[in-house]
């Protein structure tokens, strides 16, 4: 793995700074010495994890939406980043049918602006994260590679499809004849602690631990490549370390798988008793089989070229990877300290070989 210290004094921006990805990455980097300057919206109610670690006290925020192109700008031209990790989106399947044009205008034209920024900011590099449902999804059940087909069934999915066509038409159009500064990546179902959104099957099991309520899910056999958050955000930030190094030569492509290794993609229903086993809690599931959600049955990724290329390989298995989840909900239904054992985990975490 790199030596992440060596962020240490770059002015790194993040969008989305406030979602829950963006807020351990932004922690993490300023664990790391880096000057992070964040872009996202207020957090909303169900956005606890900005808050809870402090990060308006550690990094320099900025409330502005990505579809407002001059102020993106204008902050660009005054704060001059060394790289951009972009992970400002609309995030849940869920907002895909609720909120369509909401939903593509962020994923897809609020990337373009940034991508557009890039064309005339010729020393920033970008780690642009879409999702690994930006591939055309038919069942298969083989891992997606990087060069697979686009496309997706519902709008979430074509959104962030909608996202890399665009990054690869930007990319060939203006950035092909310089070594690689941008680079596109592609996660799998992310887990971790302070992920509150509604929808999401984590989030569910934890409020349903808290409230007493029945636990319902929906698609207990979909199969899905589950990581913890600190998996993809490695993968992240050694890709963009290479980037500012201008460490890849032209012939490399530039879009990268991250999720676990083959055996760890597990369905719904693993997942849930999983971490109900791991809680120590017994609870009664309800199987929703009324979803208004179209989704794929099984979804999982070929990592190998994230492997060879930048030596990045998933650190937890999917035992682990639930149990640094439970281990942080627990401490936040107690209302204990969650930054410091956020920072314990990311420690935790890097001690690992």
């Amino acid at each position: 793995m790199k030596n992440f210290k060596n962020y240490k004094n770059l002015k790194v921006l993040v969008t989305g700074s406030t979602g829950f990805k963006g807020s351990w990455l932004c922690y993490w980097l300023h664990k790391e010495g880096a000057k992070v300057i964040g872009v996202g919206l207020k957090p909303e109610k169900d956005e606890k994890l900005f808050t809870a670690l402090n990060l308006n006290k550690k990094i320099d925020q900025y409330y502005i939406n990505i579809l407002d192109y001059k102020k993106l700008a204008n902050l660009i031209k005054i704060k001059r980043p060394d790289i951009i990790f972009h992970l400002a989106a609309k995030s849940l399947v869920f907002d895909g049918y609720h909120q369509p044009i909401e939903t593509f205008k962020t994923n897809i034209i609020g990337s373009a602006n940034i991508l557009n920024l890039l064309r005339s900011n010729k020393n920033i590099s970008l780690v642009y994260v879409t999702s690994d449902k930006c591939y055309l999804n038919n069942n298969k059940n083989l891992p997606f590679k990087e060069e697979d087909t686009l496309g997706g069934n519902d709008n979430y999915s074509a959104s962030k499809a909608g996202a890399e066509i665009i990054f690869n038409s930007y990319f060939k159009s203006y950035f092909n004849q310089e070594k690689l500064r941008l680079a596109s990546a592609r996660a799998g179902n992310v887990i971790g602690g302070g992920d509150l959104k509604k929808n999401r099957i984590i989030p569910d099991i934890y409020k349903s631990i808290k409230s007493g309520k029945k636990l319902i899910i929906r698609n207990p056999q979909s199969v899905r490549p589950w990581q913890h958050v600190l998996e993809p955000l490695s993968g992240y930030l050694i890709l963009g370390l290479k980037l500012l190094d201008r460490k890849f030569n032209k012939s490399v492509q530039p879009a990268w798988n991250f999720g676990p290794d083959n055996h760890n993609n597990k369905n719904v229903l693993n997942v849930v008793k999983k971490f109900l086993n791991v809680w120590n809690i017994k609870k009664r599931i309800v199987i929703n089989k009324k979803s208004e959600f179209n989704e794929s049955d099984y979804l999982k990724v070929n990592i190998s070229k994230a492997k060879r290329q930048l030596n990045w390989r998933p650190k937890l298995n999917f035992d682990q990877s639930i149990k640094f989840t439970v281990d942080w909900y627990k401490i936040f239904s107690k209302n204990k300290n969650v930054e410091n054992f956020t920072n314990d985990q990311i420690n935790e975490y890097n001690s690992i070989k």
